[in-house]
């Protein structure tokens, strides 16, 4: 009967040890989680050389380029290159239907020809009677001294004079004006034909690579593009238009990163030069940048990421861009210290390449959060923890 008493005991005492044990594991479970803290990741204020970043977008082009235009649209009559074709300075690229213009050239030059030599003879002319009369009035001046004149003589000698200057000052004054007609008239003829030859022939004006051509037989060029663009020998460009704030913080010599991914290529390119003048439509400036000797693959009018660093410091304190809070007015971060989060407002300067600048606030060494900022409040409780490789 004994026997039958103790094993009941037994179980009794064996389930309690058992309740126990879960409490123990459970309360050991949970201890620890509350006094880890917000896991958080930090990284340490630094500092070093940082400048204030400014991304633009350019343009690719040789600095031996020129764009050849017309001033009128045009028939075209035949073409003889085709683009990527080699060509000398002189070479036929197109013929174009300027018949009518260039008689009209011909004639505007007929007229300029014939009023300016009309000009030049009538001054000759009147040159020579002027001379005449202001001779005649100077003899009789010389004869009135010794009495062998009379004043009436000198005085019909003057007006005579005077009538002569005043009819070639009308005469050429008038003849100047046909001259002045004629020739604003064959500039302007001078212009449409500024890249055409007397037989409607355009002309490459460098030697050099046909980039781009817009002619094709039996259709009209228009003059808004240009007929044909002719890359010359030498280095490449690329252009970048700024806004009125940066470009006063871009010299020449200064260098710029520049990103071409059409070629696949990234260099160091150095401001050529920069216009202190805008763009009338943009409004913007254009700044000329020299491409190093080497960077293969690039070709006129390839699209370009322009990276500009301004406002260059050095020995600033920096901290990740990402760090750094907006509350209000303040900015502000986290700082870890001793397993603690502590709320510290910050003064920022310049920032580039993913860090910002800290003017106030911080000391060099001090652990910022990173990572779990967002969810901090002054004085709670952090735990460190490393980024996942």
């Amino acid at each position: 009967m004994r026997s039958y008493r103790i094993l009941p005991a037994l179980m009794l005492g064996a389930l309690a040890l058992s309740l126990a044990g879960c409490s123990n594991e459970a309360e050991a479970s949970e201890t620890p989680e509350s006094d880890a803290g917000i896991a958080v990741q930090v990284t340490a204020v630094e500092s070093g050389d940082m400048a204030s970043e400014n991304r633009v977008s350019g343009r690719v082009s040789s600095d031996n380029e020129q764009s050849i235009y017309i001033s009128q649209a045009a028939k075209c009559t035949a073409v003889y290159v085709r683009a990527g074709d080699t060509v000398a300075a002189g070479d036929k690229l197109c013929t174009l239907d300027m018949a009518a213009t260039i008689a009209s050239y011909d004639a505007a030059s007929t007229a300029y020809n014939a009023a300016a030599q009309s000009y030049s003879d009538q001054s000759a002319v009147f040159d020579a009677q002027i001379a005449m009369y202001e001779k005649n009035l100077s003899d009789l001046q010389a004869l009135y001294e010794i009495g062998a004149a009379s004043q009436m003589e000198i005085d019909n000698a003057e007006l005579s004079l005077m009538s002569a200057q005043a009819t070639r000052n009308s005469t050429l004054a008038q003849l100047e004006a046909t001259m002045k007609n004629s020739e604003s008239q064959l500039e302007q003829l001078s212009g449409v034909l500024e890249n055409v030859d007397h037989d409607g022939n355009v002309t490459a004006p460098i030697a050099g690579t046909v980039a781009s051509l817009s002619a094709e037989k039996d259709a009209y060029v228009s003059a808004s593009m240009p007929v044909a663009v002719i890359v010359g020998e030498g280095g490449m460009e690329v252009t970048a238009a700024v806004s009125e704030s940066l470009v006063t913080r871009i010299n020449s010599g200064d260098t710029a990163e520049v990103s071409v991914s059409a070629a696949g290529q990234s260099f160091e390119a150095t401001v050529r030069s920069v216009d202190r003048t805008a763009n009338a439509q943009t409004r913007l400036y254009n700044v000329t940048l020299t491409v190093p000797d080497g960077v293969a693959g690039l070709l006129s009018g390839m699209s370009a990421d322009v990276h500009f660093l301004t406002d260059v410091k050095h020995n600033a304190l920096m901290v990740p861009t990402e760090a750094i809070l907006t509350g209000g007015d303040a900015q502000y971060v986290f700082v870890a210290e001793d397993g603690t989060a502590r709320y510290v407002e910050v003064t920022t300067g310049l920032t580039g390449s993913g860090v910002t600048e800290i003017v106030s606030g911080l000391s060099e060494g001090d652990q910022v959060v990173t990572v779990g900022q967002t969810y901090l409040a002054d004085g709670d409780a952090v735990r460190i923890v490393e980024p996942e490789a």
